[in-house]
């Protein structure tokens, strides 16, 4: 009786008490201490998980700033207020955040752009420009099925006469900008109100075969900027915003106003 049942037991139970007098002995050993700090942070973030910051999520990014030191601004969707939380946990003063807000770098909305053929199949970006780069003729530009629509989180944007524009609040995630096939969508300073609402790369004169509104690279912008502000880069208007003023002279000199002031198209 005692050898048949209780005997089993008794081992049982002194084989779980060993078990579990180990299990607390390497808990202690092994335990590795988190920095509190880290889930405070992680907290403070705007938990977008949009990797704008360079990190892959909310949670890597807390985890870099407090254990590789990264930067505590990275955050374009917290902006200031988050940069100036994190700043706070970590006691350090708060560095400047450059307010951010996405823009589309294309104006071949339907009455300006010619296609080449109806497209007929599933209604996604990524999937037209699979098939001859889409049915526009011009390969460069909007393709016009809304993927950065669908992956925006905000409702800033919309398809509006055959191309994507920042309708909303945009809140700089990136993720319309990573989504684009054609690379359309950029991010720029939301202080400075010049843009320019073309991506062709081609000359002049095949531009204008395709597209009424697309740059021609003729330089008059470049003239007209007494800031050096803009410079004409394969056939293509470039801003560089570290020199821009918002002066708009480049956009009253454009002659097939491809360079717009955010006002004139939102």
């Amino acid at each position: 009786m005692f050898e048949t049942y209780i005997l089993p037991i008794i081992i049982f139970l002194i084989l779980g008490l060993v078990a579990g007098i180990l299990l607390t002995v390497a808990s202690k050993v092994f335990f590795v201490k988190t920095d509190e700090r880290i889930e405070q942070i992680s907290d403070a973030l705007p938990q977008a998980n949009c990797g704008s910051c360079g990190y892959a999520g909310c949670s890597d990014y807390a985890t870099a700033i407090i254990k590789n030191n990264a930067p505590a601004n990275l955050c374009k969707p917290g902006g200031t207020e988050t940069n100036q939380k994190i700043s706070e946990i970590l006691g350090i003063k708060a560095d400047a955040v450059t307010q951010m807000r996405a823009v589309v770098h294309c104006n071949g909305n339907c009455n300006a752009v010619k296609n080449n053929f109806e497209y007929d199949g599933l209604l996604s970006c990524s999937a037209a420009k699979r098939l001859y780069g889409g049915s526009k003729a011009c390969t460069y530009g909007c393709i016009g099925y809304g993927d950065c629509v669908n992956v925006c989180d905000n409702n800033a944007i919309e398809i509006i006469n055959g191309i994507a524009r920042i309708t909303g609040e945009c809140i700089a995630c990136e993720k319309c900008a990573k989504v684009c096939p054609n690379g359309l969508i950029s991010l720029k300073p939301a202080t400075n109100q010049i843009t320019v609402k073309c991506s062709s790369k081609d000359n002049g004169k095949n531009t204008k075969l395709v597209c009424s509104s697309g740059c021609i690279g003729c330089k008059i912008c470049e003239k007209k900027c007494s800031n050096e502000a803009v410079k004409v880069i394969d056939f293509h208007a470039v801003i560089d915003y570290n020199k821009c003023t918002g002066c708009g002279d480049c956009v009253s000199a454009c002659p097939v106003k491809a360079i717009y002031k955010c006002e004139d198209f939102i």
